[in-house]
């Protein structure tokens, strides 16, 4: 299925988080955090300023970080997706 969002939306596919600590300490999923590192599926073509299409600053293959909480959560095919606004990440990891 593909799926293109639309204004200044983002489809990403959240990383897998760790399952154990550094010091080795596996965690059961009731202690793990939502996670926060993101790979970009797909984007939006931008949004509108005074007029103008002003394109997003993320692509299509970027790892973003976004907030634990932001965006809209979908599951197609066992998978799970967010559709978030471009103003939830708050950054690229490089």
């Amino acid at each position: 299925m593909k799926v293109k969002p639309l204004g200044s939306k983002v489809f990403i596919k959240p990383l897998k988080e760790e399952e154990k600590t550094k010091s080795g300490i596996y965690l059961p999923d009731s202690a793990k955090e939502k996670p926060k590192q993101a790979e970009v599926l797909a984007v939006g073509e931008g949004k509108y300023i005074d007029g103008k299409l002003s394109p997003l600053s993320v692509k299509v293959g970027d790892i973003v970080l976004t907030k634990e909480w932001g965006g809209d959560e979908i599951k197609i095919d066992g998978d799970t997706y967010k559709i978030v606004d471009e103003d939830d990440i708050i950054g690229i990891v490089e």
